[in-house]
């Protein structure tokens, strides 16, 4: 690992708010355009480079802030390019909204809509791989952002699934289709897996949803 990847500056306890995880205060919007700035850079550099293109002093020159300030925002490169994961993921969730999955099933809607995810992916494969070493690479430290990432992955799942209000057991699907999804992302960007083999793996987990569909339970 870079030993930037592993460098981390505490945040400041002044009150300054920082925006990679959930901020203690409401952003300005001043602060939130320079949030912006910080992700936009972020996903230049790695779409240029990968994860070792990132590094944190480019990063602040990029998008025109300081130094400190990058790093009360985000604590360390891992921080950052996770934050970055999330804002793709939530991008793509806009996308997706204004066109919907055409599938007929739940499973087929959520198979096609990460298929969509990972094809958008597949179109920047040097900032995949960036954000996806990050999420492997992200210790305890990282948690509000990783969580972040997850949440937004299970909205995307279940605007797919048409469920407002899931079981226990759909969510624990949802938890096991996320982790596959992942799992794919990893064995396609090493090489070790065609986009058919990844097609297949992610339309067999989704069959999940169906097992844990209440009304399929009461009318096998």
């Amino acid at each position: 690992m870079p030993a930037e990847a592993s460098t981390q500056h505490p945040s400041p306890t002044s009150g300054s708010a920082r925006a990679g995880g959930p901020p203690s205060s409401p952003l300005t919007e001043r602060q939130e355009a320079r949030r912006r700035r910080i992700l936009h850079a972020s996903a230049q550099l790695a779409s240029r480079g990968g994860f070792d293109a990132v590094q944190m002093r480019e990063v602040a020159e990029s998008s025109q802030v300081a130094l400190g300030t990058l790093y009360r925002y985000f604590p360390s490169k891992v921080h950052l390019l996770v934050a970055t994961m999330q804002d793709q993921l939530e991008h793509m969730h806009g996308t997706l909204r204004k066109k919907p999955p055409a599938g007929e099933t739940p499973a087929e809607r959520v198979a096609e809509t990460l298929m969509r995810a990972f094809r958008a992916l597949q179109r920047e494969p040097h900032l995949a791989d960036a954000m996806v070493r990050a999420l492997t690479f992200a210790d305890r430290s990282v948690s509000p952002e990783v969580d972040q990432v997850s949440r937004q992955t299970t909205a995307i799942i279940l605007d797919a699934m048409g469920i407002a209000d899931p079981t226990r057991e759909q969510l624990s699907a949802v938890r096991v289709i996320e982790h596959t999804w992942h799992s794919a992302l990893i064995t396609w960007l090493s090489g070790r897996a065609s986009i058919a083999q990844v097609r297949i793996d992610i339309e067999t987990v989704c069959r999940l949803i169906d097992v844990t569909d209440p009304g399929r339970r009461r009318h096998p």
